[in-house]
């Protein structure tokens, strides 16, 4: 596994910012190869900004991954996180995590994305 990690995040949703600057913090620090690529690059990924707000995004050992795989992706390579990265790969844990995120969380961070750009 190559530690080069892309993540794009949606930086104009406060809840998103503040967790990837967590782990822009930490990969800071540590001198971690992450790179962080905000809502207005989608672009660059070959989204368009709509699709890119309603997840997490990262390209990891050249795959693009969504969701919480992306989460996984990230964790796995934060010293203080890869736990979180193991034990959210556990087949019913990763289901669990899986459903609520994509059936609550991102619907949820999306529709106030929405909210906070005039649109329902």
């Amino acid at each position: 596994m190559s530690d080069d990690i892309r993540i794009l995040y949606n930086d104009t949703c406060p809840v998103c910012r503040f967790e990837i600057d967590s782990y822009r913090k930490l990969a800071e620090r540590e001198a971690l190869p992450l790179r962080f690529d905000r809502l207005d690059q989608a672009g660059r990924w070959g989204l368009d900004q709509d699709t890119a707000a309603r997840r997490l995004h990262v390209v990891a050992d050249g795959r693009l991954l969504s969701g919480m795989a992306a989460f996984r992706a990230i964790w796995a390579r934060l010293p203080r996180w890869r736990w979180a990265a193991r034990v959210a790969g556990w087949p019913l844990v990763r289901q669990g995590l899986d459903f609520a995120y994509d059936r609550i969380a991102a619907p949820w961070l999306y529709r106030a994305h929405l909210r906070r750009r005039g649109r329902k």
